[in-house]
């Protein structure tokens, strides 16, 4: 039988079969890490370590020039654009830096940038507390004004907010066009062929597959409207509150610095954020304590045993 292009649900199948691997090769190579070098070590590294095996994985079989487990499980090939040849190692290699590094980049610096545009200047940091990357985004922003700092931190929202937009964008043109569900194979024009085809279903998939775009299509719009009809109503709101501010007193300045700095979360020893109280009333910094949770339900401190929904997230606690 002819190759032929591959309908949406074989490369949805092929795709998740490929991330239940990979989900299978972190998981080991994270507990060989918290195995070694204890849990600190492991929440450090977490994202690295995720980052090595997604490369190992696809090193191993899509720059090797085979096929991935979930492409050999459902049947497909890699071709390049031309649908007659297999991709180059060059394009090959790109589209595995494409799917793994770049995302690794892009969360890790606005994740770094957003902890400093937020981070006080009174909070007391020094750079002890800082290294390698969230060092050099600290250095780069440190001239900047309190205003100007305001601004960035404002489009950086707005670019995160963008970048999950076009990812849903990304999958709700795959179920119309059924071409690439990667935004990596789009950008490098890797598509795929099919070797086998299972008799009668192609035709009924595709339509339900693009009635699935259409639906995906309609719910991006209303949540970009959603977004936009909330912006202009805060928009408003700040107005008034700047109106209004001006006819009630103002705080003490020194009540203000009176304050308490923030204290420093025991797991990731840096300021904490988005406070969580454990049930024995230990504190911790929200990401750092559920990721321990997903090794070990007790807590850090202390050792007593809870379960995850026992964590208390505290809004507005300084």
């Amino acid at each position: 039988m002819a190759p032929a292009a591959a309908s949406p649900p074989e490369v949805v199948r092929a795709a998740q079969k490929d991330d239940y691997y990979r989900s299978g090769l972190r998981s080991a190579a994270g507990g060989t890490l918290h195995s070694l070098a204890g849990a600190r070590k492991w929440l450090e590294w977490r994202k690295e370590i995720e980052l090595l095996s997604d490369v190992a994985y696809f090193s191993l079989t899509t720059l090797a020039g085979y096929q991935t487990l979930g492409e050999e499980y459902v049947g497909l090939v890699q071709v390049d654009p031309s649908r007659r040849r297999v991709p180059s190692r060059l394009r090959r290699s790109a589209l595995i830096m494409l799917h793994t590094a770049l995302p690794y980049i892009l969360d890790k610096a606005l994740l770094h940038l957003e902890h400093e545009l937020q981070a006080s200047s009174s909070t007391g940091l020094g750079t002890r507390s800082r290294t390698g990357m969230r060092l050099w985004v600290h250095q780069r922003i440190a001239p900047l004004s309190e205003q100007q700092r305001k601004t960035l931190l404002q489009v950086l929202h707005i670019f995160s907010r963008a970048l999950t937009y076009l990812r849903r964008l990304h999958i709700a043109w795959f179920y119309i066009s059924g071409a690439f569900y990667h935004l990596a194979k789009r950008l490098t024009g890797i598509t795929y062929l099919v070797i086998r085809h299972p008799p009668g279903e192609e035709l009924r998939a595709r339509t339900t597959y693009k009635l699935l775009g259409a639906i995906s299509f309609l719910h991006l719009a209303l949540s970009i409207g959603v977004q936009l009809y909330g912006f202009q109503q805060r928009q408003r709101a700040r107005k008034e509150w700047r109106l209004r501010r001006h006819l009630s007193y103002r705080r003490n300045h020194s009540e203000e610095r009176a304050a308490p700095r923030s204290p420093l979360c025991t797991l990731c020893l840096e300021e904490r954020r988005h406070t969580t109280a454990t049930p024995c009333g230990h504190l911790f910094c929200w990401e750092c304590v559920t990721e321990w949770c997903n090794t070990k339900t007790e807590c850090p401190l202390c050792r007593e045993k809870f379960l995850p929904q026992k964590l208390v997230y505290l809004r507005h606690y300084r």
